[in-house]
């Protein structure tokens, strides 16, 4: 008999009503008896009937305050929202939970379609969740190596949580940047219980209220007034959006020593491998609220940088270039060292200055006038900024220059011949005369990769050509005689390198460009130029260099060589000077290369693969040599086998590679690839929005 049915009988069977009195008090007896023993029938029903169960839940409550651990009665059709609604109604606390959201610790997710049921989440009474704020204080080591600590989405996927990063800091271009785990090395353990990372142990906290952002630091480590340059007060705590675009003073050479540490690639591979997935949020990654995190910029294509709305993103980029530079982890040569350091020292110089963060020496001009002249030159019948190129008139170079293909054991040196570039190929014939008939060689130049060999102290002026062909890449090297013969060159390269001629817009700018690059290199002072004054230098040289250099030389020649070299770059604005100093790392051979260590299919030994913004390296691991190289723009699909961790990559020509990482996760090195494609979607309209749907598809796992 069901228990309903029990209730009726019972109901049913009491004694007919007798008088009036004795009804009326029957009745409430009865009454009674029935509330008793259905209330009991209910509860057996709920518990037997209906299969509920108890659920125990621990609620994480405000940073500072104990936790709670509840249990509620549950049953597998409650859906999430109900189960908060729930929980919090049995809590009684006077607190706003919005932020609150459901962890699964076991199965390592968060519950957050409140529309789902327990059922279809899995969750049984052996479950142990834990109600969670959602935004939680994360420290996070900034690219100027400045750690501050703010609450951070620990729900969303990684990507979200750098864009609202980003949006806090008023960095632009959120895509390029994401979240390093620092490198895990017993011996920095040791050296910091020894206080010597003591110059990065200063955490400035970090408040959103109103919408504005505020920074303000716990400790007494002195701070910089960003107007004079001077320590400030420690007692004087709040700061603005101007610790974030003010460049940080160099460290004294006693404690850039500290932090130096020479880096094999193996060592780079280790560290690239501590990239957090974009895709998967921090909770699900393991990571715990004040962790600390590096934020960096992570892929190297960086997009539309104008010193008006980029100010914050060029400081904290220059910074990452200036640190990558002092601490040897992307090689350059020594007259590279020293230009770095000039360009340091005036940007701290004029950091240090009345001048603003912001002033550039050139003159605003308003987007609406610029746009409204272009019109005007280009209705005219005038060369517009925007016109790429006639195609009635393609220009060409010629020259006599020097050639040089490398060969396995051999010592053969440049050889003059008679150079025609046009279009965006190159020919090579004997002599002048020889112009006219067949070409020893054309070289093909679309797709290429244009690679400087300049010293400019020792008067040489190279380029180094990677050419595309079905194997990898061939390598040429052509030497020109002097700076001008090299700018054209180099730059006629470049165009052609992706598929433009010389009609280009672009081109004569280039030209310039380069010719300003290269004076800025000349570290001899102009003819008739009194010596530098050396005691006119007030910071110690030994900051602008790393380490291995500041022991090649005495502080007095140190300080005289980069003071020569400032003459080329005194005229430069604050701006202006980070602008260059970016460029200048951009322009290394090493630069944005990202090491991991793989198996190719076949093969039973370890090898390199570099990933740069545009291209795969096959990299000798004994030599750290390229042996070949293969460019996105060749790729015709890509996917992972998830089961056993191999990524296989198409290329155009029928061309196919698969490897497995060793190094790291390979959904790391497959992110990197997509990340890269996916940056070379976008586009310049400004009002265009991020299409983090084709991010997560070009990148995702298999989930």
């Amino acid at each position: 008999m069901s228990p309903a049915f029990v209730v009726v009988g019972f109901w049913a069977g009491f004694p007919p009503a007798r008088t009036a009195g004795q009804e009326s008090c029957f009745t409430f007896q009865r009454f009674h008896a029935f509330s008793l023993i259905s209330g009991r029938v209910m509860a057996t029903a709920a518990g037997y009937g209906h299969n509920s169960w108890d659920l125990s839940i621990q609620v994480d409550q405000r940073e500072g305050d104990e936790g709670m651990k509840f249990k509620l009665r549950v049953k597998g059709d409650l859906h999430i929202g109900g189960l908060m609604l729930k929980l919090v109604e049995k809590i009684r606390a006077p607190q706003d939970w919005s932020d609150h959201a459901i962890w699964w610790e076991k199965k390592n997710c968060w519950l957050l379609k409140t529309h789902w049921t327990l059922d279809k989440y899995g969750v049984q009474a052996d479950a142990d969740l834990r109600y969670t704020p959602q935004h939680k204080p994360l420290c996070i080591q900034l690219p100027n190596m400045k750690t501050i600590r703010l609450p951070v989405s620990f729900s969303c996927v990684v990507f979200k949580a750098v864009a609202e990063i980003c949006k806090a800091l008023n960095i632009r271009s959120s895509e390029e940047l994401s979240l390093l785990k620092p490198p895990d090395d017993p011996k920095k353990k040791k050296k910091k219980d020894k206080g010597t990372e003591s110059a990065f142990d200063d955490i400035l906290n970090m408040d959103m209220a109103g919408g504005a952002l505020s920074l303000y630091s716990k400790t007494m480590t002195p701070t910089y007034d960003p107007d004079s340059g001077s320590p400030a007060s420690s007692t004087s705590l709040w700061f603005g959006e101007n610790t974030l675009m003010t460049c940080q003073p160099n460290l004294p050479p006693e404690e850039l020593a500290k932090l130096y540490k020479p880096l094999t690639l193996e060592d780079k591979a280790a560290i690239n491998a501590g990239w957090l997935d974009s895709s998967r949020s921090l909770m699900e990654q393991e990571i715990q609220e004040n962790d600390r995190l590096l934020l960096r910029f992570k892929y190297h294509c960086f997009f539309d940088l104008d010193p008006k709305y980029d100010a914050v993103r060029i400081t904290q980029l220059y910074e990452q270039a200036r640190w990558a530079i002092l601490l040897e982890e992307i090689d350059c040569t020594e007259e590279e060292m020293l230009m770095f350091a000039s360009l340091q020292y005036h940007i701290c110089k004029l950091t240090l200055s009345t001048e603003p963060l912001t002033s550039s020496s050139e003159p605003e001009i308003d987007e609406v006038e610029a746009a409204l002249s272009n019109l005007e030159f280009t209705l005219e019948g005038r060369n517009a900024d925007k016109i790429l190129e006639d195609i009635t008139d393609i220009p060409k170079l010629e020259d006599t220059l020097k050639l040089f293909r490398p060969k396995r054991l051999t010592l053969k040196p440049y050889k003059e011949y008679w150079f025609v570039f046009r279009d965006t190929s190159i020919s090579y014939f004997k002599n002048k005369e020889s112009a006219n008939k067949e070409p020893i060689e054309q070289l093909h130049l679309r797709g290429c990769e244009v690679i400087p060999d300049v010293n400019v102290t020792e008067k040489k002026f190279g380029l180094k050509l990677l050419l595309p062909t079905a194997d990898g890449m061939n390598e040429v090297y052509i030497r020109c005689d002097n700076e001008t013969q090299y700018a054209k060159w180099k730059a006629a390269c470049m165009l052609a390198s992706k598929g433009k001629t010389m009609a280009y817009s672009s081109y004569r700018t280039e030209v310039k460009n380069i010719q300003s690059f290269l004076q800025m290199k000349s570290l001899a002072p102009p003819p008739g130029q009194a010596a530098p004054d050396v005691e006119s230098m007030e910071m110690n040289a030994e900051c602008f260099v790393s380490p291995r250099y500041a022991k090649k030389y005495k502080t007095k020649q140190l300080t005289t060589r980069i003071l020569e070299a400032l003459h080329n770059i005194s005229q430069l604005s604050l701006m202006e000077a980070k602008m260059r100093f970016i460029q200048a790392w951009q322009s290394l051979p090493e630069f944005g290369i990202k090491y991991y260590i793989v198996r190719f299919r076949g093969s039973k030994k370890d090898e390199l693969l570099g990933i740069s913004y545009n291209k795969l390296i096959h990299i000798d691991m004994s030599t750290g040599l390229p042996v070949t190289t293969w460019r996105f723009s060749n790729i015709k699909q890509w996917n992972v086998n998830w089961e056993i961790k191999q990524v296989t990559i198409e290329f155009d020509q029928s061309i196919s590679i698969a490897f497995s990482c060793q190094s790291c996760d390979c959904k790391v090195v497959h992110e990197y690839i997509g990340g890269y494609i996916f940056l070379s979607t976008r586009s310049k309209d400004q009002n265009e929005t991020l299409r983090e749907e084709l991010f997560h598809k070009l990148t995702g796992g298999p989930d």
